[in-house]
């Protein structure tokens, strides 16, 4: 029986086929999963989707009409999820709960130095000849001060480098990590954490609590010359109101994997579009703004956990077992 895997990635496809070549034929598609394409997957039982799908209530309704009974995420994040109208309509779905914290957190650090040393200014410099250190100079991290908003795995991977810097650690969360109390991080109010960081990075869960969990008072309550990352959900943070921060000149650097209204657009190439999102229009012309295509989980280390997890997901669907990865359990 054929798998229908959506929004795949070109160096991902080998790896998901060879997870997959003991279960049964996959089948792999570039398009993502959305109202449009959800007819593609008619008459396929199994069906695996990529962390931006569109798996509201409508898509659910098309897949459960063509036949599809399990949704298999390629991703630990499932806020795209009716996750309410999936069992309704009898649907299993699960996720990958767990894959290496080490591709994020260090892609966070990659974009929180590379802000801070303004690594993408100098690199355009240089590609032109232009070898001049105005505009470049950065400050050492050691001895100041990380923000850690969100200290699960993730988040402890992200301490544990700021600790090898050097830096004084704070954290915050609903619970306290006994590993990251260990690198001596102190866990304070987000309010206190936010005033006091010289870098702050967010490695918590989009859901309705945290969504704009940066918003315009938490911005203000930052340091002018504060550096922000967000390598976790574009929700997390007020969009609008940081542009506003920023084009009143302030913050050392902010690095961003990810963005509030990504769908429809990361992943894709979009360069010979009209740019329709102004808000992203204007985020990305900011000098000391870095925002990448979501891609801080993309190492072939996770992404093979990922789809070995997945395969899992499946095979223990076909044979009735249920694991911490489901969601929605099989009716």
């Amino acid at each position: 029986m054929e798998i229908l895997a959506f929004g795949v990635q070109a160096d991902e496809q080998p790896l998901i086929e060879r997870a997959f070549r003991d279960l049964d034929e996959v089948r792999c598609l570039d398009v993502f999963l959305n109202e449009d394409t959800a007819p593609i997957a008619a008459g396929h039982e199994i069906i695996s989707t990529s962390v931006n799908a569109d798996l509201g209530g409508a898509v659910l309704e098309i897949l459960a009409a063509g036949g599809t009974r399990m949704v298999a995420q390629r991703s630990t994040g499932f806020n795209n999820i009716d996750l309410d109208a999936a069992g309704r309509l009898g649907l299993t779905v699960a996720r990958v709960s767990y894959y290496s914290p080490y591709s994020v957190a260090e892609f966070a650090w990659a974009l929180a130095m590379a802000v801070n040393r303004r690594i993408v200014r100098a690199s355009t410099r240089t590609r032109d000849f232009d070898f001049r250190l105005h505009g470049l100079m950065g400050r050492d991290m050691h001895g100041r001060t990380a923000g850690v908003l969100g200290t699960g795995k993730i988040g402890e991977a992200f301490a544990r480098i700021a600790h090898g810097f050097g830096m004084r650690l704070l954290g915050w969360d609903v619970a306290e990590n006994p590993a990251c109390a260990e690198l001596g991080m102190r866990y304070v109010p987000k309010d206190e954490l936010l005033a006091r960081s010289d870098l702050i990075t967010l490695h918590v869960p989009l859901m309705a609590a945290t969504r704009h969990l940066i918003d315009a008072a938490a911005l203000k309550a930052m340091r002018d010359d504060a550096i922000l990352v967000n390598s976790s959900r574009g929700g997390l943070i007020d969009t609008a109101a940081l542009v506003g921060e920023l084009r009143a000149g302030r913050f050392a650097g902010v690095g961003l994997d990810v963005y509030e209204a990504e769908a429809g657009l990361f992943f894709l190439d979009k360069s010979l579009e009209p740019v329709e999102d102004d808000t992203l229009a204007r985020l990305v012309t900011f000098p000391n703004v870095l925002v990448t295509s979501h891609q801080a989980y993309y190492t072939e280390d996770a992404v093979g956990q990922i789809v070995d997890a997945t395969a899992r997901n499946v095979l223990d669907y076909r044979e009735g077992r249920r694991s911490e990865n489901v969601l929605v359990p099989r009716s």
